[in-house]
């Protein structure tokens, strides 16, 4: 809570001189608050409590005196710093920012009985002293004690890790991608084989997970005015947003007439033929290329599916030239109302009953009502010690007689975590009278039906959207997600639709387990929880499981 209420101070107090900042650039206030609270809001936050003026806030926000042998950059002592030119006047300066912050601050009472410590860190952006020998006037005339200066100087720096990170020509990122720019403004670098966990670790978090964290609490606090998105409620997550679109060469369309077309992340058929599929594009899909040549007979392309956009190569064969998109009509949302099995009064649904058409209903079932994302992670882990999968006296999920139960295990999970996943969903007929405005009453069999995991698959794909639900691309993406505490998953339908489908929950990394990631940092199987012909609560699970040829197709999805 703490850091919530700190950090929607800062953003108040100072959104109009970070809005201004951004302005033009790929950042936004949101990032320059997750970074101020990382870099100094110990101080500040403590600070502002007592009441001082925001510009002495301002002025005394200097720390980290660590000296060798824990620091190894320029000056590794005071007598290292007092041998530079201007060094003796610059020890002095950095010796009285301690001091002056010290008085404030009680974790930095010790600075009165060591005579040789100072402050390395200068503003509310920390603006490190080993740049003194290269910039000694923003030092010696203590520019740092002013907002604009500090954050002028957080500005460059931010610009100089974006082209470190080869980001220099987008027109947006998203926010990993600030993540990795953040890290680098911490370390000078950024190691994709390590992902967040780089930089200092507190508390059991690395830099970048802390990162992480901080800006999805910014992203939750409204804007001074209003302009921004509307933040997501208590008990759901700030998600990823998506990367947007680059691609702005000529417009095409899907064209086999009979089936789908693969989306591949290289200019080849794999082998399997399903390994490097991202996503199957359905026969008129709009999707718009980079250039339109064909490289190896495939064209390189942009799609947006699910609210996504996706980037890979298809088979020029089956892409005809288009024109841009048409928004074809929809019903309105909210139009089309959730489907629920209706239930006699005072019966329960228990774990430990065989799986019917009900959602589960036992008393004291957890939810997620956190506005953090260490609450909305907690919670998941609370929901999926509570449904217990791997618990064979949980016969609503363990597998019996031929059949497996990972669409209601999903379906349970979605529903303690306050998102709607169908464990029964309306008829055609009952769909035709919903549009008409027609009153529709759930009648099992007549006017809703059971959803096997195949049913699930293509009502996301066609409902999905209208229930906050949001297809990404990539497993590390999903992972990423699942981390923030947003519910995700992984779905693939089976070619023979007569055969049983698979869903399977990705969850929050943490004590119980971890995704697996190759040595570029890419996720290769992220942490799942499912029922199944296998059970189990954490778990990596087979990689590319979902990319196994008995399926005609599959895709990955989240929610707040």
């Amino acid at each position: 809570m703490a850091a919530k209420e700190h950090i929607a101070w800062f953003k108040s107090t100072f959104f109009d001189e970070l809005e201004a900042a951004t302005a033009g650039t790929v950042f936004d206030p949101d990032m320059l608050c997750a970074l101020a609270f990382q870099e100094t809001g110990e101080l500040w936050g403590t600070l502002r409590k007592k009441g001082l003026p925001k510009e002495e806030i301002v002025r005394l926000c200097c720390g980290d005196t660590l000296d060798a042998p824990n620091r190894s950059a320029f000056p590794k002592t005071r007598g290292h710093l007092e041998a530079a030119a201007r060094g003796d006047e610059m020890f002095q300066i950095a010796r009285k920012a301690l001091l002056d912050m010290a008085a404030h601050i009680p974790g930095y009472n010790f600075a009165f009985n060591r005579a040789d410590k100072f402050c390395h860190g200068f503003g509310v952006f920390q603006y490190d002293i080993q740049f003194f020998k290269v910039n000694p006037d923003y030092f010696l005339n203590r520019e740092y004690e002013k907002f604009e200066a500090t954050l002028h100087h957080a500005m460059v720096e931010l610009k100089s890790c974006q082209r470190k990170r080869d980001l220099q020509n987008r027109s947006s990122i998203t926010d990993f991608e600030f993540l990795t720019i953040a890290i680098t403004y911490n370390t000078g670098r950024f190691r994709t084989s390590r992902g967040l966990k780089q930089g200092h670790e507190s508390g059991g978090k690395f830099y970048g997970e802390h990162m992480r964290d901080y800006l999805a609490i910014a992203r939750r606090i409204p804007d001074p005015d209003h302009q921004g998105p509307v933040p997501a409620a208590d008990g759901a997550a700030i998600i990823e947003r998506p990367a947007a679109a680059n691609a702005q060469g000529p417009w095409m369309h899907v064209d086999t007439l009979t089936t789908s077309l693969r989306l591949r992340s290289q200019p080849k058929i794999s082998s399997p033929t399903t390994k490097n599929v991202l996503a199957d594009m359905p026969d008129g899909w709009p999707v718009r290329a980079f250039t339109g040549t064909p490289q190896n007979g495939f064209i390189e392309l942009e799609v947006e599916m699910g609210g996504t956009v996706f980037h890979g190569f298809s088979s020029a064969t089956f892409l005809k030239d288009g024109k841009a998109p048409v928004v074809l009509p929809q019903v309105a949302r909210g139009a089309i109302p959730a489907a629920h099995m209706p239930r006699k009064d005072g019966s329960v649904t228990k774990r430990t009953q065989n799986a019917n058409a009900h959602g589960l209903n036992e008393a004291g079932m957890p939810g997620r009502v956190g506005d953090t994302p260490d609450a909305l992670r907690e919670e998941l882990e609370n929901i999926v010690a509570y449904l217990n999968p791997a618990k064979e006296a949980h016969k609503r999920y363990w597998p019996r007689a031929g059949l497996t139960f990972c669409n209601i295990y999903a379906h349970d999970y979605c529903a303690l975590a306050g998102c709607y996943l169908p464990r029964v969903w309306w008829t055609s007929d009952a769909l035709h009278a919903i549009g008409a405005g027609e009153t529709v009453l759930p009648r099992y069999g007549h006017t809703i039906r059971e959803m096997r995991a195949n049913d699930i698959f293509r009502w996301l794909g066609t409902y999905g959207g209208d229930f906050g639900w949001r297809r990404v691309a990539t497993t590390t993406e999903l992972q990423h997600n699942a981390n923030l505490g947003a519910v995700a998953l992984i779905i693939a339908r089976r070619k023979n639709d007569g055969k049983s489908g698979h869903v399977s929950m990705v969850v929050p990394e943490g004590t119980e387990g971890l995704a697996r990631r190759l040595s570029n940092g890419t996720v290769s199987a992220p942490l799942q929880s499912q029922a199944g012909s296998r059970n189990f609560n954490y778990s990596a699970g087979k990689t590319d499981w979902w990319k196994d040829t008995r399926f005609a197709d599959a895709a990955m999805w989240v929610h707040n």
